[in-house]
Formats: C-alpha cells, structure tokens, sequence
C-alpha cells in the first residue's frame, strides 16, 4: 500500500514536472498590438515629444525675455548713474571755477588798493 502511494506521489509530481516544462511562447506586449493600436501609441509618443518641445521652447523664450528685461534695466540704472556722476562733476567743477574767480577778484581789488594806497603815499 505505501508502495502504491509512493508510485501515484512520484506519477503525479513527473506529471507535474513535464506540465511546467511545456515549451510555452508568451507572446510579447508588442506583438498583441494591433496596426491601429500601433499607429495610436505612435501618434501619442509625437504628441508627447511635440509638446515637450512647445514646453522647452516657451521656458527657454521666458528665460530669454527676462533676460533681455534685466539687462534693458541694468543699462538704464547705469545711464542713470552716469548721469548723476557727470551732473556732480560738473556742479563741483562749476563750484571750483566760481571759487577761483572770486579769489582772482579779490586778489585784484587788494591789489588795486594796494596801489591806491602806495600812489597815495
């Protein structure tokens, strides 16, 4: 009786063994597509790459225009800037003219009552 039991245990798992040892070809995901869904999921990839590039293109145009406004601003605050420098330099320089020509007028009038007084003596 053991032996007929050992005999249908050793069957049954050879069975089993040949069962899962069948050659069984899986038939790849590709080829279960059909045209049509072949021609879909390559139409969706276009649309995906077609609108990564929108996207990249618009962000590198943003980049670009803030850019542009940056540099339109740096240039106008150092115009500015030079501006204020020139009107500076001028005003000392107009400043250090009017000193001069106030100490060259009042060198001229002591001068010239020097001489008054040394005609006068």
């Amino acid at each position: 009786m053991k032996k007929q039991i050992l005999s249908l245990a050793v069957i049954a798992l050879l069975a089993f063994a040949v069962q899962s040892c069948e050659k069984k070809e899986p038939k790849p995901a590709e080829d279960e597509l059909t045209l049509g869904n072949k021609v879909d999921s390559l139409t969706s990839d276009i649309e995906e790459v077609k609108d990564s590039a929108v996207s990249k293109a618009e962000t590198t145009a943003t980049k670009a225009k803030d850019a542009t406004e940056k540099a339109a601003n740096d240039v106008k605050e150092a115009t500015k800037k030079a501006a204020e420098d020139v009107k500076d330099a001028t005003k000392k320089g107009a400043e250090k003219v009017e000193n001069a020509a106030k100490a060259a007028k009042d060198g001229t009038v002591k001068t010239a009552k020097e001489v008054n007084e040394a005609l006068k003596k």
